[in-house]
């Protein structure tokens, strides 16, 4: 199904239509779902953890071991393996149900971290990394396909909220527990305590998925082998990936060939694994699939010049530089609380436009403070709006993504918009670190402030404008997300 059609209702299943004495008591946390909501938020709740508090970190391990030079590709091999495994999750979850994608995913997530927290040099913290990413594209599809199986519609936007909120604390405990760890203890316990975290999600978890979610469902219950062609789509993507990643941050002539090689193999791997008409625009799931890409491309690809540009150009200290982005984790889960309360649920499109104008202009306010009778705090209150904003759009896309799929394709479709998510990342921060170089503002890897302090303003104003103009582009898309009956 490629539409939000008026059948999307017909083939509901009948768990969706309660009484009118059980539609206001069951929620996320009632007797039924109580206990697959607290494991598999706790699931999120782990990762968000781990995002925040092993970036702290990093820098510190990077320096021990003697792999500055080295350090992007501790973020790249994170993402350029996240994209495979969650082309794999799709087609096991579908197959096979998705306890054991999300169960091998945990494993191989813990794994990274064992491998990276031991490591004795930086390669070997390289590869930590990338067994990690193989995991976390494992789980973020798995649980999605969880969502899509286990709650009714109408419960939906409350559980993709409470994954929203679940970062809101790790993104405010994490940086300063893990500065603290890596100061007392030693980076190494960062990576190596993380683990322990594993036990509680895993123990509430993964029994409910069983009994709720588990096995293949529809036409997929008599397929049980994998699609060889969306496997070798997957290893193209990966590897176009991390091509492009390698020659945006070595900027001489000769990375021209491994970026040429990496979009030579992103873009039938990208053709082939999105739904049909998702770089046009097609109406229906090609451009919630697209929106996805947009949103989060844009936003990140931003975000991740903010610091820099506090800390070279208003001469703010690191850590002031981070908390002006703290309050975007509490109006992220915010605007993905609004998103959810029911009677939005008639004006979702609408709030997703706002959302996506709201994005684009705290974009384009952020390099305002380039002018040194701006208060700095402008970002800060910026940002804040951009985040509410992100909460409204990504929140929903995920929403009516599990509408608009099959229960059968639940999975492929979860891969495609997390697929879309991570590549424009990849394709947008790689732009955008090119032109910041191109105009005098060095080298950035991902998120990590590495440049020299005299880069010139210009550079940041060439990234984050054309960001604004590719999130405003999102507001268009959202106009096509509904067909014309």
């Amino acid at each position: 199904m490629s539409a939000l059609e008026p059948r999307d209702a017909e083939v509901a299943d009948i768990s969706d239509r309660p009484g009118p004495h059980d539609a206001a008591a069951d929620t996320v946390l009632s007797r039924d779902h109580r206990a697959l909501s607290i494991g598999i938020v706790s699931v999120v709740l782990l990762i968000a953890f781990e995002a925040t508090a092993v970036g702290t970190a990093m820098p510190v391990a990077a320096r021990e071991l003697d792999g500055v030079s080295l350090y992007a590709f501790a973020f790249s091999g994170f993402f350029t393996t996240s994209l495979f495994g969650m082309v794999l999750s799709g087609q096991w979850s579908d197959r096979r149900g998705p306890l054991a994608p999300l169960a091998t995913g945990i494993g191989s997530f813990v794994a990274g971290l064992l491998l990276a927290g031991t490591a004795g040099t930086m390669w070997v913290f390289i590869a930590g990394r990338a067994v990690q990413g193989l995991g976390g594209g494992l789980v973020i599809v798995a649980l999605y396909v969880v969502v899509g199986r286990a709650y009714p519609e109408r419960l939906r936007p409350s559980i993709m909220a409470a994954f929203a909120a679940a970062w809101v604390v790790p993104s405010i405990v994490g940086p300063l527990a893990s500065g603290a760890v890596t100061e007392h203890l030693g980076w190494r316990w960062v990576f190596v305590g993380i683990p322990v975290l594993v036990v509680f999600p895993l123990a509430i978890a993964l029994p409910q998925i069983r009994r709720r979610a588990g096995g293949p469902v529809g036409e997929a219950a008599g397929q049980s082998s994998f699609d060889l062609r969306r496997i070798r789509l997957a290893l193209g993507i990966s590897l176009g990936a991390g091509l492009l990643q390698y020659a945006a941050q070595d900027l001489r002539w000769l990375s021209l060939l491994p970026g040429a090689a990496g979009a030579a193999l992103l873009v039938p791997a990208v053709r082939g694994l999105l739904p049909r008409g998702t770089y046009r625009a097609a109406r229906g799931l090609p451009s919630v699939v697209l929106l996805r890409g947009v949103a989060a491309g844009s936003f990140i690809a931003a975000e991740s010049f903010v610091p820099l540009m506090l800390v070279t150009q208003r001469g703010l200290s690191p850590t002031l530089a981070g908390f002006s982005l703290a309050a975007g984790g509490v109006t992220w889960a915010l605007g993905s609380w609004v998103q959810s309360q029911p009677r939005m649920a008639p004006h979702r499109e609408r709030l997703m436009t706002s959302g996506m104008v709201l994005v684009a202009a705290a974009i384009a306010a952020a390099p305002s403070v380039l002018i040194a009778a701006v208060p700095v705090w402008t970002v800060a209150v910026a940002w804040a709006f951009g985040c509410f904003g992100m909460g409204l759009v990504i929140a929903s896309t995920s929403v009516l993504l599990l509408r608009l799929s099959a229960p059968e394709e639940a999975g492929a479709n979860s891969a495609a918009l997390q697929i879309s998510d991570a590549l424009s990342n990849v394709v947008l921060l790689a732009a955008g670190g090119a032109a910041f170089a191109a105009l005098g503002g060095g080298t950035v890897a991902h998120t990590t402030a590495t440049t020299a302090s005299a880069s010139h303003p210009a550079a940041f104003a060439v990234v984050f404008l054309p960001m604004a103009a590719v999130a405003l582009t999102g507001a268009w898309v959202t106009r096509r997300l509904r067909v014309h009956s």
